[in-house]
C-alpha cells in the first residue's frame, strides 16, 4: 500500500498549487510511456503467478518460509539468537524493527493483487468477458481469506480508497462475509455464457493455472468457499454440512489442482519455482532443512502412525549419507545431530553442509526443483476438509471415506506430478499406494476407529511445504496442542518451545504461541501508525493475539 500512499501525498501536494482534486493523478497526468488501460488477458498471468510467488518474489511462498517454523515443516540450519533470523521464528517470534519479513501475503494482496485484479474486473465487465470478471473475483476472494487468516484484522473497506491518508482496519468477520459475497459474484460470472466469453481468449491469460476452463475456476471457488466455513470449527456458528456441501462442488481430482505453472527458462530465475535452486530462496542467508517432526512423522517415529515407514518420504524429504531420514530439532540446529553422515541433505540434495545453491536442480525433488509446478488449493485438501466436516458432525463412515481420498488422491498427484529425480526403486505405483492404504495403523479397518489425530496429521503430510500457510490455519484451530476425543494431542508428538531456557520462545512472546503476523513495516508501521496504536499493534506481544476463527 507505499505506492498508495506517495501517491496521495502527491496528490495534495498538486491541489496546494490549484490543481484540481476532482481528476485522479493517473488522469491528470498520463503516462506517455505506458498505456494507461491495458488488455485484461496481460494482467491475469501476474495475478496467477503471485498465488504462489511471483519474480519480485513476493508472494505465500515467500512468507511460507517462516510459517514453516511455527508449524515445524522447516527448521534453522544454524542455530542464532539475531533478531529476525529464521531461529527467532522457529521460536515463535513476530517479526520485530524494520524487518518485511514475512510481510509479503500483505503485498501480495494490497499491491501485487489489489488494484490489479479491481482494474482487470471493471475492464473485464466493460468489455462483458465475464470470464475474466470471475476469475478476477475467485482470485481476489481467495486473497482476501488468506490476508484476513493471516493477519487478523485488516484493511477492508478503506482498502483502495485513494482519497485517504490513513486506512482502518475491519473485523475478520466482515472480511469473511466479503470473501463469501466475492466468491457467489464469481459463480455467478463464471456461468455466464455470449457477449465476450471465451475459452480461448481466457486461456490467453490464463495458461500458467487452468488454460481458461471457467468449469475448473468455479470448482476453485467452491473450495475457497469450504475453507471459508472449515475454517470456523470453533466456533458456534459453525456448519460441517455446509463444509461438505462445498466439498462436494470443489475440487474433486488432480486434474482440477489449483496449481501455478512455471517455464523455468534457462538464464532467467522470474519464471522459476521460488524454491528452486536458480532463487535460492532455502540456502544462502535462509538456510534450512526439514524438521524433526514430519521426519519422525514419515518414519513411523511418532505414535499416531507408529513403524509405518511412509513411501512419500522419497518424494517430500532428503535422506542423510548414513540413508536415514532425520530432521533437526526443535530449535537445535544441524549440530543437534551429532554423527554427520545423519544429517539431511539439504531441498536441492546437496550434502548437509552445503549452503550455496547447485548449478541446476539435477538432484532436487518435490517442490523444489526450477520448473515444479505450485499448488495453491488442491483436491487433497478438499476431501481432508470433508474428513474433518464429517468427523465432527458424527458422520465417521463418510469421514473415513473422504481420509482415504485424501490420501490416495495425494499419493496419485506426488506420482504423476513429482516423480522427477526420485530413485527408481522408490518411484511410488498403484501397488506401493494400495498396500499404504490397506495397512490399519494408517487408514482404519472400522469408521469407529478413526481419529481427529488421522485426519489432520495426514493432512498436514499431504501439504508438507506447499500449504504450510493453510497448515497454520489448522494448527491453530487446535490451539497447537489441543487434545482429540481420545484426550491424545490433534497434532501428536508436536511441542512448542519451552518457556526456559536458551530455546525458550522468543522473550516478547510472554510464553505464548504466535496466532497471527505483525503488519508489513513498510506500509503499516511507517504510514499507518496511529491505526495500528488504536488496534494495540504496536505491543511486542501482538503476533500472540488470538485470531477471530481461531476462536469459540
Amino acid at each position: 500500500m507505499k505506492s498508495i500512499y506517495k501517491i496521495l501525498l502527491l496528490s495534495l501536494v498538486l491541489s496546494g498549487t490549484g490543481m484540481s482534486c476532482k481528476k485522479k493523478l493517473e488522469e491528470a497526468y498520463l503516462n506517455p510511456n505506458a498505456p494507461v488501460k491495458v488488455p485484461v488477458e496481460e494482467l491475469l498471468p501476474q495475478l496467477v503467478s503471485v498465488m504462489a510467488a511471483n519474480y519480485a518474489g513476493h508472494g505465500p511462498m515467500n512468507d511460507a518460509r517462516f510459517i514453516s517454523m511455527y508449524i515445524q515443516n522447516f527448521a534453522s540450519y544454524t542455530v542464532s539468537a539475531t533478531r529476525n533470523s529464521s531461529t527467532m521464528y522457529e521460536r515463535m517470534g513476530g517479526t520485530v524493527d524494520g524487518s518485511d519479513n514475512a510481510g509479503s501475503i500483505w503485498r501480495m494482496h494490497y499491491f501485487d493483487i489489489g488494484q490489479n485484479a479491481m482494474k482487470m474486473i471493471e475492464w473485464a465487465t466493460d468489455e462483458k468477458k465475464w470470464d475474466y470478471v470471475g476469475v478476477g473475483q475467485a482470485i481476489f476472494a481467495w486473497s482476501w481469506l488468506q490476508n484476513t487468516d493471516y493477519h487478523g484484522e485488516v484493511i477492508l473497506k478503506d482498502a483502495f480508497n485513494t482519497n485517504l491518508l490513513t486506512f482502518k482496519f475491519d473485523k475478520e468477520e466482515d472480511v469473511y462475509l466479503y470473501v463469501r459475497q466475492l466468491c457467489n459474484q464469481a459463480l455467478e460470472n463464471l456461468s455466464k455464457t455470449g457477449d465476450g466469453v471465451s475459452q480461448v481468449n481466457l486461456a490467453k491469460g490464463d495458461a500458467f493455472m487452468y488454460n481458461g476452463d471457467v468449469n475448473k475456476w468455479k470448482k476453485f471457488v467452491y473450495a475457497v468457499l469450504a475453507r471459508s466455513y472449515n475454517h470456523l470449527s470453533n466456533k458456534s456458528i459453525y456448519k460441517p454440512d455446509s463444509v461438505i456441501y462445498y466439498c462436494d462442488r470443489a475440487i474433486a481430482v488432480n486434474a482440477e489442482n489449483a496449481v501455478v505453472k512455471f517455464t523455468a527458462t534457462p538464464g532467467f530465475s522470474a519464471n522459476s519455482n521460488f524454491y528452486g535452486p536458480v532463487r535460492n530462496n532455502l540456502g544462502t542467508g535462509f538456510a534450512i532443512r526439514q524438521s524433526a517432526f514430519i521426519a519422525n512423522l514419515m518414519k513411523g517415529a511418532n505414535p499416531a502412525f507408529s513403524g509405518v515407514d511412509d513411501p512419500r518420504k522419497w518424494y517430500l524429504l532428503r535422506p542423510s549419507i548414513s540413508g536415514q531420514f532425520n530432521g533437526i530439532p526443535l530449535n537445535g540446529g544441524i549440530g543437534a545431530i551429532v554423527n554427520a553422515n545423519d544429517r539431511p541433505e539439504n531441498f536441492w540434495g546437496s550434502r548437509w553442509d552445503s549452503l550455496v545453491p547447485p548449478a541446476s536442480d539435477a538432484r532436487a525433488r518435490y517442490i523444489f526443483r526450477n520448473g515444479s509446478p505450485m499448488p495453491v488449493l488442491t483436491a487433497s485438501e478438499v476431501q481432508f476438509m470433508k474428513a474433518e466436516a464429517a468427523f465432527k458432525k458424527g458422520d465417521k463412515a463418510t469421514a473415513l471415506a473422504a481420509y482415504r481420498k485424501a490420501i490416495e488422491l495425494n499419493f496419485d498427484m506426488l506420482q504423476n506430478e513429482y516423480s522427477t529425480n526420485v530413485p527408481a526403486a522408490n518411484v511410488l505405483t498403484t501397488s506401493v499406494r494400495d498396500n499404504f492404504l490397506a495397512n490399519t495403523a494408517v487408514v482404519p479397518a472400522l469408521a469407529s476407529e478413526l481419529t481427529l489425530s488421522h485426519i489432520m496429521l495426514q493432512k498436514y503430510i499431504a501439504l508438507y511445504a506447499h500449504g504450510a500457510i493453510e497448515t497454520w490455519v489448522d494448527m491453530r484451530r487446535y490451539h497447537y496442542t489441543d487434545a482429540d476425543e481420545n484426550s491424545n494431542q490433534v497434532y501428536r508428538d508436536f511441542v512448542l518451545p519451552p518457556t526456559t531456557g536458551t530455546t525458550a520462545m522468543w522473550p516478547d512472546n510472554n510464553g505464548k504461541p504466535v496466532y497471527r503476523v505483525r503488519y508489513r513495516f513498510n506500509s503499516e508501521y511507517v504510514w499507518n501508525i496511529e491505526e495500528l496504536r488504536r488496534l494495540g499493534a504496536e505491543a511486542l506481544d501482538w503476533h500472540t493475539k488470538e485470531t477471530w476463527f481461531s476462536k469459540p
